[in-house]
């Protein structure tokens, strides 16, 4: 095989390969059903994930985090 057609062929491949990785990324999972046929995953409502967010993200309330922390001299 030429070198030129090596070249071109590993180029392809790489990008029939970027191509299958983003739309395996990309691509939204399929709805898993139940044996009665209906969706088994419910979407969470708009205030249920606000809730969710500021429990993760909020903290503990009790700690003042805003003002630092006293770093003392050692020398």
């Amino acid at each position: 095989m030429s070198p030129r057609l090596v070249v071109i062929l590993a180029v392809v491949g790489i990008i029939a390969s970027g191509i299958g990785v983003v739309r395996w990324i990309v691509q939204p999972p399929a709805a898993r059903l139940s044996g009665a046929g209906e969706a088994s995953l419910q979407a969470a409502s708009d205030a249920d994930r606000r809730a969710h967010r500021e429990r993760f993200f909020g903290g503990d309330t009790g700690h003042d985090i805003r003002s630092g922390q006293e770093v003392k001299p050692t020398c």
